[in-house]
């Protein structure tokens, strides 16, 4: 091989699975915005659980960076069908560490504040022990775990997201506020809400750390600062609606039972982010503000048509 066809298989630019859902369009958004290089790849084009199309996209495209923001996110059909959940928590990400290992990538990889216990009263550190209550808890820590035995594996954990692109609290709250007039929220969990908009630029910054050699490897926290309860978040979504917060009522945990028991306490310290100089992400409430107007618009969008 000449100098020239080394130069050309070297790793360069990004590659984003999942890269359909909510979070991987908003990663796709900033990767253009900022001029990176990147080959998009959703779920239709990569199938995460085979492990010999991992390995030829990797060889073909041969990206400096993998995201992979792919995931089984059904939190509660994970409890009844979890061999499927860990094929694509567990599996996949196996898949993707050891083909990036083979090709020499960095891999970025999405997890979950459900690894942990949710038993906590201050913020969990990236290295508090984990435990996970759920079958979809269970399935994403292996995925941690095969991403992180490798030394080129980085774990951004992040909780209550929400955008633009795809289903979430924050539309769902929206489509609720124009057909009721009170709404229970449960008061008894705590977490951050977090755009996803705010994580995919994050995310950009930990990539170009990683390839400078700025920012170790290992487990990284992604969530807005700052924390409420979801009835919180609630009150905040209906004052941006310009609606009365009052119409929103606490309720408990116990109101609203579900398959899988979700963490009470879901908040996230940011030590490693600001270790690595990288700023965490702001205050809920701020990027709330800002996401909000967009948010509503596709709302009003796709309800209009």
């Amino acid at each position: 091989m000449n100098p020239t066809q080394e130069q050309a298989s070297a790793p360069s630019g990004w590659l984003v699975t999942g890269a359909g859902g909510m979070l991987g369009q908003d990663v796709r958004e900033r990767l253009a915005a900022a001029g990176e290089k990147f080959t998009a790849l959703d779920r239709t084009a990569l199938d995460l659980t085979d492990p010999d199309a991992v390995q030829r996209a990797l060889e073909l495209h041969r990206p400096a960076v993998v995201v992979n923001c792919a995931a089984w996110t059904a939190v509660d059909d994970a409890e009844t069908r979890e061999a499927e959940a860990l094929a694509i928590n567990g599996d996949g990400p196996a898949h993707l560490a050891a083909a990036c290992a083979r090709t020499g990538a960095v891999l970025l990889h999405v997890s979950t504040d459900y690894v942990f216990a949710g038993d906590a009263t201050t913020p969990y550190a990236e290295d508090a022990p984990t435990a996970p209550r759920s079958a979809y808890g269970r399935t994403k820590l292996a995925g941690e775990r095969a991403v992180l035995a490798t030394e080129r594996g980085y774990v951004v954990r992040t909780a209550w997201l929400y955008g633009t692109g795809g289903p979430n609290f924050v539309r769902t709250m929206i489509k609720l506020a124009g057909i009721k007039d009170t709404l229970d929220v449960v008061d008894d969990q705590r977490g951050q809400p977090t755009w996803s908009a705010d994580l995919a630029g994050l995310l950009v910054e930990l990539g170009r750390g990683a390839l400078a050699g700025t920012a170790p490897a290992g487990v990284y926290h992604g969530t807005s600062t700052g924390e409420t309860t979801w009835y919180g978040f609630t009150r905040e979504i209906f004052r941006l609606l310009g609606t009365d917060p009052d119409r929103v009522r606490p309720t408990t945990s116990e109101a609203f039972v579900r398959p899988a028991p979700r963490p009470a306490y879901s908040v996230l310290g940011h030590e490693r982010f600001a270790a690595a100089g990288i700023e965490p992400l702001r205050d809920w409430r701020a990027a709330l503000t800002e996401a909000f107007p967009e948010i509503l618009r596709v709302h009003e969008k796709e309800n209009s048509a």
